[in-house]
């Protein structure tokens, strides 16, 4: 009698596939930080970055001159890198559980039937990174036209100017509390309901659902990621807290009252900023 018979190469690499995705998000979410924490390629002055000047930090590798008052096309080319991977940092923590899960449908998908034309999870992380890419660069266009206007300095990066510090915050405290943002946020916060009413089989439209998936997460997020500008775009502790914020209301229990208490928390800011 002949024994079991021996797994296929597929079956081999979907057995394989969620600990490849898990690593190869690992990997590229601790790249876009180390891209941050060596300057993501910004030239500034040793006291220029807010949160950059850390202990033990090795700042020799940074470029010190003074930055360009001149957008030429390669100060625009590493803005946006800047940016993208600034949102690569921090949204991938949040989104992983989604592509994780988006790959476990996979899997069940090639197993029950091999001949549909499925799009492995490489192919729906690539659409939902492609709506932070395009977020990056408008991020980086509003950079340049805050930069031009004289309400960021170019050697900061962070707002000098009360009313737009305060205004950003209230605006961001608002949208929190707001229901396209609740919308969005359940959205997210939901990820087996939303793959279970979108799932096509097609790489075409494993790209459009990741793209979906990206725009809900811009519709939530999009205004905290403007209060970058308030505590400087290259701050590493706004960074890390934004990120925490964003992770504690998407993925925790209490998710919705966290955005919402952290809602009139920037609003209160935004007040003592305009006014105190």
């Amino acid at each position: 009698m002949s024994g079991p018979a021996e797994p296929s190469k597929l079956e081999r690499v979907l057995a394989r596939e969620q600990s490849i995705v898990a690593v190869g998000l690992l990997v590229l979410c601790a790249l876009a930080w180390i891209y941050l924490l060596r300057g993501a390629g910004m030239p500034a002055p040793a006291d220029a970055m807010a949160g950059m000047d850390m202990p033990g930090m090795d700042m020799s590798h940074m470029d010190m001159t003074p930055p360009p008052t001149a957008w030429d096309a390669g100060l625009w080319a590493i803005t946006v890198a800047m940016w993208g991977a600034m949102m690569v940092a921090m949204m991938t923590p949040s989104a992983a559980p989604t592509i994780l899960l988006y790959g476990r449908v996979y899997r069940h998908a090639a197993a029950q039937d091999r001949g549909q034309d499925l799009a492995p999870s490489g192919v729906f992380a690539t659409g939902y990174l492609l709506v932070w890419l395009v977020f990056s660069l408008l991020a980086a266009a509003a950079q340049w036209a805050l930069q031009g206007a004289g309400l960021i300095p170019a050697s900061m990066m962070e707002s000098g100017n009360r009313w737009l510090s305060g205004g950003l915050l209230i605006a961001a405290g608002l949208y929190q509390l707001s229901p396209l943002q609740a919308v969005c946020l359940r959205h997210c916060r939901s990820p087996a309901e939303f793959l279970s009413r979108q799932w096509r089989p097609g790489r075409m439209r494993a790209l459009r659902l990741g793209v979906l998936h990206g725009a809900y997460c811009v519709g939530c997020c999009w205004v905290l990621m403007l209060l970058l500008f308030v505590g400087g775009v290259m701050n590493l502790a706004w960074i890390a807290g934004l990120t925490l914020l964003v992770l504690a209301q998407k993925l925790l229990p209490g998710g919705l009252w966290i955005g919402r208490a952290a809602g009139i928390a920037l609003i209160a800011w935004g007040l003592w900023t305009l006014f105190g």
